[in-house]
């Protein structure tokens, strides 16, 4: 079974009707193709003349210095490595509604978070927070739980995770010997603790890539 973006956006907007604000958490395994759909999802929201806006985790990766300090430096996007209460303070805050929220947003090509890098307008009403433990079933990961309206899992397969991800570093230009090292001494194990320890979500689907312009977005759904 496939499911087309449209009908994800669709079932966003039932769930939400009559909300003044609806976070809808995207999670999945690094290269699963994440925010690729929370982009797409917004672009489609503002088609469609909603007020929609992406969260992303990866804004709340602890610096580069602290990392180093702790001896995690190497293991960067693993879940100890973030800024879990952080990340919580700014997503309750968001949930209320009540004022703007400045969140910070994350430079991959210089492996930083960039702080204040976007605002969250208090009368935007989809929010679309995306990021590899949004469902998590560990603390202090678990305390998410609540925040969120809707869920969405993206969970491709081993073969094609390992080949996004090779992409990935290949773009970034990362040597073979760093690449190996990002791929198995980091974000495979990392994926395989995701699929294994996420709770279940409202949507599950196997992956999600951009196609070309013309083509339909579909979605192979997990049943």
């Amino acid at each position: 079974m496939t499911m087309t973006l449209a009908a994800i956006a669709d079932g966003i907007l039932e769930k939400a009707a009559g909300s003044r604000r609806f976070i809808t958490a995207i999670a999945g395994p690094p290269g699963a193709g994440k925010s690729t759909l929370a982009d797409a999802l917004h672009e489609e929201f503002v088609r469609r003349g909603e007020t929609s806006v992406v969260l992303p985790m990866d804004g709340f990766h602890m610096d580069n210095g602290i990392l180093e300090e702790r001896g995690l430096l190497q293991r960067k996007g693993a879940p100890e490595t973030f800024d879990v209460r952080g990340f919580l303070d700014i997503v309750t805050a968001v949930r209320r509604s009540d004022e703007e929220v400045l969140v910070p947003v994350f430079d991959r090509s210089r492996e930083i978070a960039i702080a204040s890098a976007r605002p969250i307008a208090p009368d935007t009403r989809i929010i679309l927070a995306e990021g590899n433990y949004l469902l998590l079933d560990e603390a202090p990961w678990s305390r998410l739980k609540d925040l969120f309206d809707l869920t969405i899992f993206v969970g491709p397969s081993y073969a094609v995770l390992e080949e996004r991800l090779r992409q990935r570093w290949v773009h970034y230009g990362l040597d073979e010997a760093g690449i190996e090292w990002k791929l198995y001494g980091n974000d495979l194990p990392n994926g395989k603790r995701i699929i294994d320890g996420s709770r279940p979500a409202d949507i599950s689907i196997e992956s999600f890539d951009r196609p070309l312009a013309d083509d339909p977005l579909l979605f192979p759904q997990v049943n």
